[in-house]
């Protein structure tokens, strides 16, 4: 029974179950971005964010402590260089969880897990959305009679200006 256990232990002994997170977080460092199953994304997201959290000061100890979990020291530089000044200001939540469908082999639920900070589609600050209208009510007279707009504006600046002659 799994009476009070909380990391999912996904079939795996603790040494390959270690292999395996050291090498997902060392790719989702490098790539921003992995495609995997539910359950590992699950799994590596609490692996990941303490180590992603220790990046935010950058000591001698620290960078130790994270090569202990990482062992890849492209991932470590990486991390260390370009991803702390990002995530600096974040105080947590620093990976997302996407969810794409199934595998097709074996119907496993697969997902992109990524840095929240590198994805530059839901990052697109430029544009505004533009406020939905809806159509209620009736159409203007000038409208509705089939005259285009710029007619009618123009038979009224000169009704106004003949009235003022008068």
């Amino acid at each position: 029974m799994r009476h009070g256990r909380k990391i999912n232990h996904l079939s795996r002994t603790h040494s390959h179950r270690a292999a395996l997170m050291s090498n997902m977080a060392a790719s989702l460092i490098m790539h921003k971005r992995i495609n995997t199953t539910v359950a590992k994304a699950k799994a590596l997201r609490v692996y990941v964010e303490p180590i992603i959290n220790r990046a935010k000061k950058d000591t001698t100890h620290n960078r130790r402590m994270v090569f202990r979990y990482l062992q890849n020291k492209y991932a470590v530089t990486e991390l260390f260089r370009e991803i702390s000044a990002k995530i600096a200001e974040r105080n947590g939540g620093y990976t997302r969880i996407l969810k794409t469908g199934t595998r097709r082999g074996d119907v496993a639920d697969m997902c992109f897990i990524e840095l929240v900070d590198y994805n530059a589609n839901m990052m697109k600050t430029g544009e505004v959305a533009k406020a939905k209208t809806t159509r209620r009510g009736r159409r203007p007279k000038a409208k509705a009679e089939g005259a285009p707009a710029a007619e009618v504006e123009t038979k009224k600046e000169s009704d106004s200006a003949e009235d003022k002659k008068e």
